[in-house]
């Protein structure tokens, strides 16, 4: 692990922080373990009660016949996605620029399993119809990301995903839904889960994003999908002795948050009236669709850094630990709203905005 930053360092030591749930301690363990019984079994190599009850559960939230739990989403996409190559024997799938698979996975996707991904839209924009229609090579799947995360977790219509579906559907094409942050898009489409995953033929859901579990997803689809699924799934090692420290958290954490997610969302479009408030600052979206959204500033990292660094210090709120250099004199970061938001006093978190909108001020006159 590379040495921590001096904004790294400030933002952990914040009092108050604006994204997430919270530090990631043991104590995310603790609370989600204090009422289960000492006499509750483990499940064993991917059987058992505990796994195979959340299972279910997690089916019939989705709509879907049956579901998998998987370690990682990671090992769930690219399993899924091998599944419909195999199916129609064409190792192509279509996904966007900034799909997760594309570029942060080492490309295990070409390497594991030799499929080739097709490039769909322009990398600052959401697929449209008109690109999967457009598409000159054959392929066994589209894969679609909600929200799509790269570009400030920006959202198609639900009448795109419809046409998607359709399309896909007539044309003996899969669809695929990265849903890793499928539960924050539901308030914004005013749609059930299942009312969404109806359109997909498969569909990964993540534990640890929204939902601040230690880790984990589920993968679900039809009987013969899932049944796949579970031999890759020892393929890739995927079945630990025992997973439930991962199981029992997703289950615990998925009944507290999931129906925050609306809550989540009204707050993040509150907070994102502020920081658009502020000289030289801009969000993507401009209004969120879901509880995040990326922050832009129209200043060099370096300087924003020292800012965000002083606003720790002298007010105890934590904008970002993360900055990212995106042009040579401007700069981003992801702010994804959770339980920690409700925590700041509101006199304090209006000083911290009263103060970056201060100091960008002062780097924009000297800046001119």
């Amino acid at each position: 692990m590379p040495d921590e930053n001096g904004l790294q360092r400030a933002y952990k030591q914040s009092r108050y922080q604006i994204a997430g749930h919270g530090r990631r301690t043991v104590q995310v363990l603790k609370d989600a373990l204090a009422d289960v019984s000492d006499e509750s079994e483990s499940d064993m190599y991917g059987k058992g009660k505990v796994i195979e009850a959340f299972e279910e559960k997690l089916a019939r939230y989705l709509g879907k016949d049956t579901a998998v739990f998987f370690p990682s989403g990671t090992m769930a996409q690219q399993i899924a996605l091998r599944i419909w190559c195999d199916e129609t024997g064409v190792h192509r799938v279509a996904y966007h620029p900034l799909c997760h698979l594309e570029i942060h996975e080492e490309d295990g996707l070409k390497e594991l399993h030799q499929i080739r991904p097709i490039l769909l839209a322009d990398a600052n924009r959401l697929i449209e119809l008109d690109d999967v229609v457009g598409m000159k090579d054959d392929v066994s799947c589209v894969l679609l990301e909600l929200p799509q995360r790269e570009i400030g977790g920006q959202l198609p219509e639900f009448a795109t995903l419809e046409a998607i579906s359709q399309y896909c559907r007539s044309h003996n094409i899969r669809l695929h839904l990265d849903g890793a942050r499928l539960f924050e898009v539901l308030p914004y489409y005013n749609k059930t889960a299942a009312e969404v995953c109806r359109l997909f033929d498969s569909v990964y859901v993540s534990f640890y994003k929204g939902i601040g579990g230690v880790a984990g997803a589920i993968l679900a689809g039809d009987s013969a999908f899932t049944s796949q699924a579970r031999v890759w799934k020892r393929r890739h090692g995927g079945d630990l002795i025992s997973l439930y420290p991962y199981i029992l958290t997703a289950n615990y954490y998925f009944d507290l948050r999931v129906s925050r997610m609306g809550h989540y969302y009204h707050k993040a479009k509150e907070l994102s009236e502020m920081f658009n408030g502020c000289k030289r600052v801009s969000t993507l979206p401009h209004i969120p669709v879901s509880n995040m959204f990326h922050v832009h500033v129209d200043a060099p990292a370096e300087a924003v850094e020292q800012v965000l660094i002083r606003l720790c210090n002298e007010t105890g709120v934590g904008f970002t630990g993360n900055l990212r250099a995106t042009e040579e004199d401007k700069c981003s970061f992801e702010v994804s709203v959770g339980d920690a938001y409700d925590k700041i006093p509101p006199n304090t978190l209006a000083q911290a905005f009263t103060l970056l909108n201060s100091e960008l001020a002062k780097g924009n006159e000297s800046h001119a």
